[in-house]
């Protein structure tokens, strides 16, 4: 079955000319109606497909300060590619938008990709609303579709580097990710089982348990790669906060945020 997914997947992801990123065109046309269509309701603390759409991608505007190497070529610089998963009560949101502030590189959040395309004049509106009415998750396929699709358009506008948020969220995506482009570090938050035991109740419960299934293999996946970084969660925000820039050794990039007052964090993380 896994394969069968995969090989659906990377019909999705085909080879194309830039150097850094194997991206892929993907065709998305916007000509059927959706007379009917169920509506999707979608959680996104958990699925982290937002139906709102109103978390704003960051731009990238200037150089990267954390420039990294590029694997094809010696000279070129480029921003750091790395991608946030863990636990679903972390809020890894708030932490990647604001590192991709901090980094200068754009947040590319699966739920947004996702809300994008929750118009009835998507080609894809049916399957993702479909999926999500029946509890399921959106089809690898189109997930990886629209990130790629995502990603060319980055990369011709001159975007380097990113902050994914919501992917992978398996071995399977992992994998299939690594076909589609690089990925640096992948920061694996973690929450105390004090913190977990306070949310063990109703539908979280289920939620929970399905994240830490999946979690494992993953998890393994990164680590045999060495690219997991496993980072714990406090309960205040602001040490949860500080505790990730020293993680990440950015607390001195953050400091010469704040001496010339651009404020990057949000007051809550202050």
């Amino acid at each position: 079955m896994s394969a069968l997914l995969r090989r659906n997947a990377m019909v999705a992801v085909a080879s194309a000319a830039p150097s850094f990123h194997r991206l892929a065109r993907l065709a998305l046309p916007r000509s059927y109606s959706t007379s009917g269509a169920p509506q999707p309701q979608l959680d996104p603390e958990y699925w982290g497909y937002s139906a709102t759409g109103s978390y704003s991608e960051t731009r990238r505007d200037s150089v990267c300060p954390v420039p990294v190497a590029d694997t094809d070529s010696s000279v070129q610089l480029r921003g750091v590619q790395w991608a946030f998963i863990g636990c679903p009560l972390a809020k890894k949101r708030v932490y990647a938008q604001t590192i991709s502030r901090l980094l200068q590189v754009p947040y590319i959040s699966m739920a947004i990709l996702v809300s994008q395309e929750l118009n009835p004049r998507s080609s894809v509106y049916r399957q993702i609303a479909n999926a999500v009415n029946r509890g399921e998750c959106v089809p690898e396929d189109i997930i990886f579709g629209l990130l790629s699709k995502r990603l060319e358009e980055g990369y011709y506008r001159g975007e380097t580097g990113f902050v994914l948020d919501g992917i992978p969220r398996t071995r399977l995506q992992a994998e299939i990710l690594d076909e589609l482009v690089e990925i640096d570090l992948v920061v694996n938050f973690k929450c105390s089982d004090e913190y977990l035991e306070k949310h063990q109740e109703g539908p979280w419960k289920d939620k929970l348990k399905e994240h830490f299934e999946q979690s494992k293999p993953l998890e393994a996946y990164y680590q045999k790669e060495k690219r997991l970084l496993d980072f714990q969660v406090s309960t205040a925000p602001r040490d949860t906060w500080q505790g990730l820039l020293a993680a990440l050794h950015l607390e001195e990039l953050n400091a010469v945020h704040s001496s010339n007052k651009k404020l990057i964090a949000p007051p809550f993380l202050r």
